[in-house]
């Protein structure tokens, strides 16, 4: 065992001496590559490094998760720009015979400030397990439709159209069909105390019952022309003095058009709640003062990604959602230009607009402008 301790540490040491006079237009670089007990364990790094500039203005405060924290709705004049490297992520994949294990971190997990250091702590994204058809960690839900995300500069793209949630589960792939169970969390006003005097109660704070996981079935289509794909959920809702049972449904896929020129789309249905928007809309809310009910969502993304010449490519997307109780009325849309200067170096410029247009509030909307330097590794 000592000598294959021994092993391994040379093995990384002479393949990260050879990265400091070479670069990998790999999407991981290989740190080794050895024999233990009979089987090959390869242990990879991944990620990026990204900078982003980018300025804001409008009546939508800049922040990157614009559809949270936005005070009673009310419009505030913004003009301001930012530089940022949070997106930057760093992955460690090691994968001995049948068995991987996979982590990743980013670095938008608070902290820092702009005055000296901008020291921003790091953040856990991913961290599984994967054996053969099975997974176990943390991951993108199974219930996210990930070839139907577009190529943006912006972090996540049209947000809030899009099913976006990573969380712990327990994954069966097999073919085109995956099913799993995954970590259950409700968030919203919860119970009829706070809903009879107006007032909402967080998820965290409320008198909640979460025994039984969410479920999760998808069945993923592909052939030569593109992908389509279609997923259910169905969780258990028991808050607030209700308990029910909440069902959303997904349609996505990514079309193959002209040469190399794509169009992705997703639409969900039904009841997701927090599964729908990064947090647009919470999954139980207060009805006419007094009830708490479900909130139904319908939430969708359009992109098109057109191909001018060589590395120079485009992406025209729009992501929507309303929700039926609250009615809230968000939408995110944007243009980019994006080239290759290396195999692994990509800068690109985009230009979009956030809106919102919920109900008994003023319509407000931001525009902004993004540039962005990406170095995959």
């Amino acid at each position: 065992m000592k000598h294959t301790i021994t092993a391994l540490s040379s093995s990384i040491a002479l393949s990260l001496i050879s990265l400091s006079y070479s670069s990998s237009s790999q999407a991981a670089i290989e740190l080794a590559n050895i024999d233990i007990g009979g089987q090959k364990t390869k242990v990879e790094l991944g990620g990026y490094a990204k900078a982003d500039v980018r300025h804001v203005s409008g009546d939508i405060a800049y922040q990157d998760y614009w559809t949270g924290n936005l005070p009673q709705g009310e419009p505030i004049d913004t003009s301001h720009t930012g530089f940022n490297v949070k997106e930057s992520r760093i992955n460690l994949k090691i994968q001995h015979g049948e068995v991987i294990g996979f982590a990743e971190v980013d670095f938008y997990g608070g902290g820092g400030n702009e005055v000296v250091s901008n020291s921003s702590n790091n953040r856990l994204r991913h961290l599984y397990i994967q054996y053969q058809d099975w997974l176990v960690g943390q991951t993108w839900s199974t219930f996210m439709p990930l070839v139907a995300i577009p190529e943006t500069l912006d972090f996540g793209g049209p947000h809030v159209g899009e099913v976006f949630v990573r969380q712990t589960q327990i994954r069966y792939s097999h073919g085109g069909w995956q099913f799993a169970i995954e970590s259950p969390e409700t968030n919203g006003d919860g119970d009829t105390g706070a809903a009879s005097s107006g007032v909402g109660v967080t998820g965290a704070d409320a008198d909640k019952d979460e025994s039984i996981p969410d479920f999760v079935a998808r069945y993923n289509y592909k052939k030569s022309w593109g992908e389509l794909s279609v997923g259910a959920l169905l969780r258990k809702v028991d808050q607030g003095g209700i308990d029910e049972t909440s069902i959303a449904g997904s349609f996505s896929g990514k079309i193959n058009t002209f040469g190399n020129d794509d169009f992705r789309f997703q639409l969900t249905v039904g009841e997701p709640g927090r599964y729908t928007g990064a947090g647009f809309t919470p999954d139980i809310v207060i009805e006419d003062g007094t009830d708490v009910v479900v909130e139904k969502t319908t939430a969708y993304t359009v992109a098109y990604k057109h191909v001018w010449v060589d590395s120079w490519r485009s992406t025209l997307f729009y992501g929507g959602a309303t929700t039926d109780v609250t009615e809230k009325d968000r939408s995110h849309m944007g243009v980019n230009l994006i080239t290759n200067v290396t195999d692994d170096l990509n800068v690109g410029v985009e230009l979009g607009q956030y809106a919102i247009d919920d109900k008994n509030m003023e319509s407000i909307d931001s525009n902004y402008l993004q540039f962005s330097a990406k170095y995959t590794f």
